[in-house]
């Protein structure tokens, strides 16, 4: 019970001030003045002022609360090193066994650090964990909280002015833990490729540990130099990025004995490779409606450089113009196709037809151009099948048809072959999947005997319409028709043009997205999503090794045609390899070099200063012999001291939860009435003597 007493004045503050104040002033100037029965008026003025405040005795009948404390479970992967997990779990039921002995107290665990399949930090965030436990706690509630972690928390805050509780933290691991660990200090996110990438590093080792260390620099997996660091200097690395598209830059060094963990002995950097401007040799062989539609693509094609000729006056319409009086530019076959044509990345031949322009030799060097790894385009017309066609010269062997010398001239609907549906080039094309397929007819194509490579497209009479080969180390692409430009100019509603002759282009060009057999992986969240691109109606379950060393097998499924996909959720931060038939790739799933492996040795400096200022400690949980030393628990009051060698000190609170209320008026009923006249009459008594 909690007595107290209430005033409950009968008439408001005013109007007892202005009844009472003359009242007592005249029984004080009695008393002053020394007349008889001063002290009895003095008396009933008392006994009359408490009558009008109307005195209440309340008997308040009250539930107390109980203070609330928060148990913070650091679930880091770095809290899976060595025996910390097992200490966690010791500490973690033996705090919650003691503190279930105290009645005042309401626990709340939590377990934090864990990142989600959804979650791309991995950071200890303790700190995040515990605002969220007391979120609905008012300040007076909160008896303090207990972290059980091991000290590299990433988002302590600056000060404990919003946090009025004691904060103990109890630190896993051991005090003379030692670690070896490597890092990028300047690792840029682009490079171009086939240049050097200037790119520096750092060897820390704990326990002052000097001298040099060997660091194996892999590039997509692959072990491209062995190098020598200082260990605590900023080493510099120079990296010549391979391919377009994601590198994975990996620097390694060997463990040593007693080490705390590997994990941190790999330091990963994305580089993106980003290629020079693409060299393009478009050669016309006369003008005509579709010569635009090629030219305007590739200019409009920010990494294309292109240099275009068009075959305005072949040697057999010579009619006497001197030379010096000719507007024309002479076309340079000499420095186009002997002493530059290993700058081009890809020649296109649109309608051209041997018209002695270039000599009979310069078509061989341009096999020879394709054999060592160029790419050749031929847009074919109607000269294609003619008794000038490219295809009666030494480029014959680089040619992927022969053309049969029909020219079928009706109208139909270009479509994809079975094969170019699952081709990277054609697959997908908008209006495909529609039959008659969504876009307009074309009214020509060039027919071909014998077709080498893979025929993606098909036009009139089920005849090939577009080729795509592999000769030598170049590639060679074939269209059958000079039509396109219908698209382009939306005859009949167009179609696809742009997306079409850019894949041909960049494909021919040895774009690593548009490869027919591929295999790539990356990393969302700490989920790994893995695509492989195939001609095969199956593609299998793809191999992945985690960084840990265990094998899974992943089934990959078809998103579309010649598109598997397939995913996993890990909680392992690091480097994975996947591998299906023949092809591997390297992903990285996680943060690259994630804050919770850039320091695993346990420490009390982190927490400390946080520690100090709200009255609470830091404390080892490893014995001095080896065992377990969780402290006792004891609840204090007030601004006693919270922690002390062996204990830790929770607050409790004062807050009540009000149930209900008795209301007893002091002065009140007969009683009051009784002493009121009581006191007036021996006032009025002494009077009349």
């Amino acid at each position: 019970m909690n007595w107290s007493i209430s005033l409950e004045p009968l008439l408001s503050w005013p109007l007892l001030a202005l009844f009472l104040v003359p009242v007592a002033l005249l029984a004080i100037a009695g008393l002053w003045l020394r007349q008889r029965g001063a002290w009895l008026r003095l008396a009933a003025f008392a006994a009359l002022a408490v009558a009008l405040l109307n005195p209440v005795l309340l008997d308040e009948e009250r539930e107390p609360l109980k203070s609330v404390v928060a148990l913070i479970v650091d679930r880091s992967q770095s809290q899976e090193i060595d025996d910390r997990t097992e200490t966690t779990e010791r500490t973690a039921e033996a705090l919650k066994e003691r503190l279930s002995r105290f009645r005042q107290f309401d626990l709340r665990e939590v377990e934090a650090g864990r990142a989600n399949a959804a979650d791309e930090r991995t950071e200890t965030r303790l700190f995040e964990a515990l605002e969220s436990a007391f979120r609905d706690v008012p300040p007076s509630r909160i008896a303090g909280a207990i972290m059980i972690t091991d000290g590299q928390v990433h988002d302590v805050p600056q000060n404990a002015a919003s946090f009025h509780a004691p904060l103990h933290a109890l630190i896993t691991g051991n005090e003379d833990e030692q670690d070896r660990r490597i890092r990028f200090e300047r690792a840029p996110r682009f490079g171009l490729v086939g240049k050097p990438l200037e790119m520096t590093y750092r060897v820390i080792a704990t326990n002052q540990e000097t001298g040099t260390v060997d660091v194996r620099v892999n590039v997509n997996g692959e072990q491209v130099a062995v190098e020598q660091a200082i260990i605590g200097e900023e080493t510099p690395l120079q990296i010549t990025i391979p391919n377009a598209g994601r590198n994975i830059i990996e620097l390694a060094i060997d463990p040593v004995e007693g080490e705390l963990t590997e994990t941190n002995n790999r330091a990963i950097a994305m580089v993106d490779g980003i290629r020079e401007n693409l060299r393009v040799l478009l050669v016309s062989g006369e003008p005509h409606a579709g010569e635009r539609t090629w030219r305007n693509l590739l200019k409009s094609d920010a990494s294309v450089d292109l240099v275009h000729f068009t075959i305005l006056r072949p040697p057999e319409k010579q009619d006497g113009t001197p030379i010096n009086e000719l507007s024309l530019i002479a076309f340079p076959t000499r420095e186009l196709f002997v002493e530059r044509i290993d700058d081009f990345d890809l020649i296109i031949f649109d309608r051209y037809q041997h018209r002695d322009v270039l000599p009979i030799l310069y078509y061989d060097y341009i096999a020879e151009y394709v054999e060592k790894g160029g790419a050749l385009l031929i847009a074919a017309g109607p000269e294609y099948a003619g008794v000038q066609s490219i295809a009666n010269t030494p480029l014959i062997s680089a040619l992927p048809g022969m053309p049969s010398g029909d020219v079928i001239e009706e109208g139909y609907l270009p479509r994809l072959t079975e094969t170019g549906e699952r081709h990277p080039v054609t697959r997908g094309l908008e209006g495909s999947a529609a039959e008659p397929p969504r876009w307009s007819r074309w009214f020509r194509l060039v027919g071909i005997d014998n077709p080498q490579g893979e025929v993606v497209m098909k036009g009139a009479q089920e005849q090939p319409l577009l080729i795509l080969n592999r000769h030598g180390e170049g590639r060679v692409g074939m269209f059958l028709s000079d039509q396109g430009w219908l698209w382009a100019r939306g005859f009949e509603g167009g179609g696809p043009h742009v997306d079409l002759y850019r894949r041909i282009a960049h494909w021919l060009m040895k774009e690593p997205e548009l490869e027919e057999e591929r295999l790539t992986a990356e990393g969302r969240g700490m989920v790994l999503d893995i695509r492989r691109q195939t001609m095969s109606d199956e593609a299998g379950p793809a191999r992945v090794i985690t960084p840990t060393g265990e094998t899974r097998n992943v089934e990959l499924t078809q998103s579309e045609p010649g598109l598997f996909t397939g995913s996993m959720e890990t909680d392992e931060i690091g480097l994975y390899q996947i591998a299906n038939g023949d092809l591997t790739a390297l992903a990285h799933v996680g943060p690259v070099n994630a804050p919770e492996f850039a320091d695993v040795v346990s420490t009390t400096e982190v927490l400390q200063p946080f520690a100090d200022e709200t009255g609470g400690s830091v404390r080892r949980l490893a014995g001095s012999g080896g065992g377990l030393d969780v402290p006792d628990i004891l609840p204090v009051r007030g601004t006693a001291a919270t922690s002390g060698n062996d204990w830790l000190g929770l607050r409790t609170t004062d807050d009540s939860i009000l149930k209900s209320v008795n209301r007893v008026p002091l002065f009140a009923g007969f009683f009051g009435l009784a002493l009121l006249l009581l006191a007036l009459g021996s006032m009025w008594y002494r009077e009349g003597r």
